[in-house]
């Protein structure tokens, strides 16, 4: 499994949310259920306690199957993620349906990448793209996505600080008010 999530709000409301969310991530994940079930129930439970939907939660979920290469994933209302092909392009994974926690019984559509050898998946919260510098200009999808069009082939470890090390560039020392979380998926 490969999951990003962000909780709207902060401190520690939102931190409590987010960890009985990533319990019950555990605990549906850890029964077998099916992908497509998974989500629907994990909305559920975040519908139970979303105070009819102030405290949503965006995520991404993603099932790897390591033998083909092959990523079934659904989007709830999160910063689409994206798939850099070792060839260069990229794609948007932007399928999927509303932050978990809006509604009780929305429907989720999920989707199929077929990975190649080379290929970088890079999941983000919106902390990345809405980081600022010190005259309040925000780093922004274009220079995010201007980034990850120059990312080397290396590992996963290296590809993260190489992007980090572009927002950090830009920010330098102004102090943000979001998390800015970053996740690279290399595939061999």
């Amino acid at each position: 499994m490969l999951v990003i999530a962000d909780v709207a709000g902060k401190s520690i409301p939102a931190a409590l949310l987010m960890a009985t969310l990533q319990a019950s991530l555990r605990t549906i994940a850890g029964e077998g259920a099916l992908f497509e079930d998974l989500v629907v129930r994990l909305n559920r439970y975040a519908c139970a306690h979303s105070l009819n939907g102030l405290r949503f939660t965006t995520a991404v979920l993603g099932e790897y199957e390591p033998g083909s290469r092959r990523l079934s994933y659904v989007n709830a209302g999160h910063n689409a993620p994206i798939l850099r092909r070792a060839n260069g392009s990229l794609e948007a994974l932007d399928v999927g349906g509303v932050p978990l926690g809006i509604q009780s019984a929305p429907s989720y559509e999920t989707s199929v990448k077929d990975l190649s050898s080379g290929d970088a998946l890079i999941f983000f919260t919106d902390g990345v793209v809405e980081a600022f510098d010190e005259d309040g200009r925000e780093f922004g999808n274009d220079r995010w996505l201007a980034a990850i069009r120059e990312l080397p082939a290396c590992s996963a470890q290296e590809s993260l600080q190489f992007l980090m090390t572009r927002v950090d560039a830009f920010v330098g020392v102004t102090r943000q008010s979001d998390d800015i979380t970053c996740m690279i998926f290399r595939c061999k």
